[in-house]
C-alpha cells in the first residue's frame, strides 16, 4: 500500500506543485518540440524514485515516466479549447488507472515502511497534499462550464484569494473529521455561508450564487471524502 501512497503523492507533486503555467502554454504551443515536455516526464520519474527509495524500483519509475510521457502528448495533440475540461479529467484518470497497474506489476514493498516513514503518515500526507493546489485545480475545472464570467462587474477580492480560502476550508474540514468533530464542518458551513451572503444579495446574480454554491459543496464534499478516507485506511 505504501508504495501506491507514494505513487500518488509523487504524482500530485509532480503535476501541480512542479509543473509551472508556462511549461503548460510551452506544451500546448509547441508540442514534441517542447523540451519541457521531457522535462516535465523525467521529474517524475525522479520524483518516483526519490520517494519510492529503492533503485531496484527504477525500472518501474523509468516505465512510468515513459507512460506519462505518453498520456501527455496524447493529451496536447487531443484537447482543444472546447475540450480542455474534458482531456483534463481524462488525463488525470489515464494517469492515476497507469499507477495502479505499474504498483500491481511491481507487487515490492517500500524499505521505509517503518517508523515514520510508514504509511499512515504517507496517507495523511497525500491526502493534504491533494487538498490544496491539486483540489483547487480539479475543483476549478469541474465548474468550469458554469462560470458566469466577470464581465463588466467590479472584482474588489483580494488576488487569488478565493482559491487560497478554499485549501484552507478543506483543510479545516479534513482536520476536523479526523479528530471527530463533525459539529465543526456544520459551523464553518455555516460561517461561510453567513459571509457570503451579502455578496450573493448585493451582486443579486442567480448564477454567481449556484456557480458559488456549487464550487463550495464540491470543496467541502472533496474535504470529507478525503477525511473518510483517512479514518478508512489508517
Amino acid at each position: 500500500m505504501i508504495v501506491l501512497i507514494k505513487l500518488i503523492l509523487a504524482h500530485l507533486i509532480g503535476d501541480f506543485f512542479l509543473q509551472p503555467l508556462s511549461w503548460v502554454k510551452a506544451k500546448e504551443e509547441k508540442k514534441l518540440r517542447s523540451y519541457q515536455l521531457y522535462l516535465h516526464a523525467a521529474m517524475h520519474g525522479a520524483l518516483i524514485l526519490l520517494l519510492v527509495w529503492d533503485f531496484s524500483f527504477i525500472k518501474w519509475a523509468i516505465i512510468l515516466a515513459c507512460i506519462h510521457l505518453i498520456i501527455d502528448v496524447f493529451k496536447i495533440y487531443l484537447q482543444k479549447d472546447t475540450n480542455k475540461r474534458f482531456y483534463f479529467f481524462a488525463d488525470q484518470i489515464a494517469h492515476f488507472l497507469a499507477i495502479l497497474i505499474i504498483y500491481y506489476g511491481y507487487n515490492g514493498s517500500s524499505p521505509f515502511d517503518s517508523s515514520i516513514f510508514n504509511h499512515i503518515n504517507f496517507l495523511l500526507v497525500t491526502l493534504i497534499v491533494f487538498l490544496t493546489f491539486p483540489g483547487s485545480v480539479f475543483i476549478k475545472m469541474f465548474i468550469a462550464k458554469w462560470s458566469p464570467g466577470k464581465g463588466d462587474q467590479k472584482d474588489e477580492s483580494l488576488m487569488e484569494a478565493g482559491k487560497y480560502i478554499g485549501i484552507l476550508e478543506r483543510l479545516f474540514v479534513f482536520v476536523f473529521l479526523i479528530l471527530g468533530h463533525w459539529e465543526a464542518i456544520g459551523f464553518l458551513l455555516a460561517a461561510k455561508s453567513i459571509f457570503r451572503f451579502g455578496d450573493l444579495k448585493e451582486s443579486k446574480d442567480r448564477k454567481l450564487t449556484e456557480y458559488m454554491l456549487i464550487g463550495t459543496l464540491i470543496s467541502f464534499g472533496i474535504a470529507i471524502a478525503a477525511g473518510l478516507t483517512y479514518l478508512y485506511l489508517h
